[in-house]
């Protein structure tokens, strides 16, 4: 297996999986945890991402397909997706100078993130990292499920959207515009886009006092 990234919690590798390109997350031992409770921890967070990316899927929202979990050494093989992240996207956009092409990217951000929220998956670590668009047919897939929980409380979808503003105005500074297209999508898709952008305010007023104070 080749190592592509690590993180706090897990660890990415490039595989070859039945003659198809995959990746594999592994989840891995720390230290410091009671090997015993580390090891029911690392289970049961792999069992939620697994249930979270099934319910995506149900949802109609694209997500990697899983090929196989490994309970007991805290690993999924799942499809690797061809394409690049929005993230990359948006940056190949900023520098041909391609607004029209970056609106329609956003739009089609804001309606993924309200089909998920309208099935009560809160993704729990929105980035423009963690959307992937498929090269083949331009589909947002969503990946890294490893915060994510079910909810419907109006608060838990504010803070979502919260989160992926503060990641979104800290990696793309010039495009607080485009962020409002992805809210205006949002508020087109979502049942209950009015509340949660009401919430987003509350919110967002919570952020700046938590600056302020340090």
């Amino acid at each position: 297996m080749e190592l592509v990234r690590q993180g706090a919690e897990a660890k990415i590798f490039r595989v070859d999986f039945v003659g198809r390109a995959a990746l594999v997350k592994e989840r891995f031992s720390k230290a410091y945890r009671h090997p015993e409770m580390d090891k029911k921890l690392r289970i049961r967070r792999t069992l939620a991402e697994v249930r979270a990316i099934q319910r995506c899927r149900k949802l109609g929202v694209d997500s990697p397909v899983m090929y196989h979990v490994d309970y007991q050494r805290c690993r999924i093989v799942m499809e690797k997706i061809d394409g690049e992240t929005v993230r990359d996207s948006l940056f190949a956009l900023e520098e041909k100078n391609d607004s029209e092409e970056a609106i329609v990217l956003m739009k089609r951000l804001g309606e993924t993130i309200a089909n998920m929220h309208n099935g009560g998956l809160i993704h729990g670590d929105l980035t423009t990292s963690n959307f992937i668009v498929r090269r083949s047919s331009g589909s947002i897939v969503v990946i890294d499920f490893g915060l994510s929980y079910t909810s419907r409380m109006i608060e838990d979808c504010a803070v979502d959207l919260y989160v992926l503003e503060r990641a979104f105005l800290s990696t793309h500074p010039k495009s607080e515009k485009l962020f409002e297209k992805v809210l205006n999508a949002y508020h087109g898709c979502a049942r209950i886009a009015s509340k949660v952008l009401s919430k987003l305010e509350d919110v967002r007023r919570r952020g700046r006092k938590r600056d302020m104070l340090g």
